[in-house]
């Protein structure tokens, strides 16, 4: 479908921007590749709303991409697409305590199979802020307002996860067989790695914000985290994206197979 595109809301994510200029500034070009410069698109006529989103056709891109069984290429496209999905608000809620609404109807999605393989933007984007932001005093559109931390991380897993992570979880497990527990592994570990290498952006330890964070989505118990000499964590998955599987097997820095 063709996405009609609106400025308005852009200016409470400045912060959020910034924040994720600051880690493409420190890691490069390739460690934002999965998202639209400045999160919202201009041109609706590339992007596809992730309420509309074709799982089987997805699926079947991935498969291409990474010369995959269905069960792996499930689990690599869902890896890719939650941790975009999931880093504009996760870095916002860290980094500033704005949340931008990662919902299927402010979501714009494209992907193919040359890399990225997938981007991810916003539309008319709607960001849940404090009440004692000062950006509330200046009457900017796009503001959700909430009353405290604890709230704003509710307004967090609502959007991104009740909303459009688990509704799209149960699609991807009715096209391949492969468990729940793997992949909302990998939104614990992409959550903490995504804190991890913004850890220079966020006030405070990054261990808490992660612990926090991940306390609030239910995902806690997926990765084992412990801080890291000068910043950041290091992190233990407890479940496979199963990239050991391709025909160049691969086994990522944080997975639970290198335990063994």
């Amino acid at each position: 479908m063709t996405a009609l595109i609106s400025r308005e809301g852009v200016e409470p994510l400045r912060p959020v921007v910034a924040t994720l200029t600051a880690l493409q500034n420190r890691h490069g070009n390739d460690s934002l590749q999965g998202l639209a410069p400045g999160l919202v698109a201009d041109d609706g006529t590339q992007w596809r709303l992730a309420a509309d989103l074709d799982v089987a056709d997805l699926l079947d891109t991935a498969a291409g991409r990474w010369s995959a069984q269905p069960h792996a290429a499930a689990a690599l496209a869902w890896k890719c697409y939650s941790y975009w999905c999931s880093l504009p608000a996760v870095l916002g809620f860290a980094a500033a305590r704005r949340v931008p609404l990662m919902t299927p109807d402010h979501v714009l999605v494209r992907y193919q199979e040359p890399r990225p393989f997938l981007t991810l933007a916003l539309r008319a984007p709607v960001t849940a802020v404090l009440a004692t932001d000062p950006i509330v005093a200046t009457d900017a559109p796009g503001l959700l307002i909430v009353e405290d931390e604890r709230e704003l991380l509710g307004v967090l897993r609502r959007s991104l996860v009740v909303a459009h992570l688990d509704p799209l979880l149960d699609e991807f497990r009715r096209h391949a067989r492969i468990g729940r527990r793997t992949l909302w592994g990998s939104v614990a570990s992409g959550i903490a790695y995504g804190l991890s290498r913004a850890a220079d952006s966020l006030p405070g330890p990054t261990l808490d914000i992660a612990n926090r964070v991940l306390a609030a989505l239910d995902a806690e118990d997926l990765v084992d985290l412990t801080p890291r000499a000068g910043g950041g964590v290091d992190i233990q998955r407890r479940t496979c994206c199963l990239a050991f599987t391709l025909p160049t097997p691969k086994v990522c820095t944080t997975c639970c197979i290198r335990a063994h």
